[in-house]
């Protein structure tokens, strides 16, 4: 049991960690969601360029195919490292990315433009277009990465995992004629 604790814990750091590269992929292909700043009466305006644009839930749907494929990796790569699985394995890759999607979710929105909209837009200027900060709407996206780990995980286990010995089978007695 020791044993399978420390694998579990070991997948856990390994798959979260990974959560650092998909934050440097999300912000890298992420579509940009265009602003534009207006300055009226001494104060700062900032508004979409596009509003009916479709970058924001681009920008969702960018972390989430990334995390279903993050999700698909590691349950390959956890199956082929220990294919018999084992309980504290699968907890240890289904909280490894969900902490993984948390870390790129945090990575994303560090590298990607400043939170603060009005200073990037006096700092470019009255109507000149300037990427809104990284933000992940869809907060249900965060779960994207562990569920695909597990559900691959498990039809991988099922698939091709170690069975069990069938029992040998044993007829009733005839009954008595």
């Amino acid at each position: 049991m020791k044993t399978e604790l420390r694998e579990g814990a070991v997948v856990m750091v390994a798959v979260a960690v990974t959560g650092a590269l998909l934050g440097v992929l999300w912000w890298w292909l992420a579509p940009h969601v265009p602003l534009v700043g207006e300055e009226t009466d001494g104060s700062w305006v900032v508004y979409l360029k596009d509003s009916e644009g479709e970058q924001a839930i681009g920008v969702d749907g960018t972390f989430t195919l990334l995390a279903l494929a993050f999700g698909l990796v590691s349950a390959l790569a956890v199956f082929a490292w220990r294919r018999r699985g084992g309980v504290p394995l699968v907890v240890g890759l289904g909280l490894g990315g969900l902490l993984g999607a948390l870390l790129a979710w945090r990575v994303g929105v560090w590298l990607g433009p400043t939170d603060d909209v009005l200073a990037q837009a006096r700092a470019v200027g009255k109507g000149v277009t300037f990427p809104a900060p990284l933000k992940l709407s869809a907060k249900g996206a965060l779960l994207a990465w562990p569920l695909a780990a597990l559900l691959v995980h498990l039809g991988l286990t099922s698939l091709f995992g170690p069975r069990d010995p069938e029992p040998p089978c044993t007829l009733p007695p005839a009954p008595p004629a």
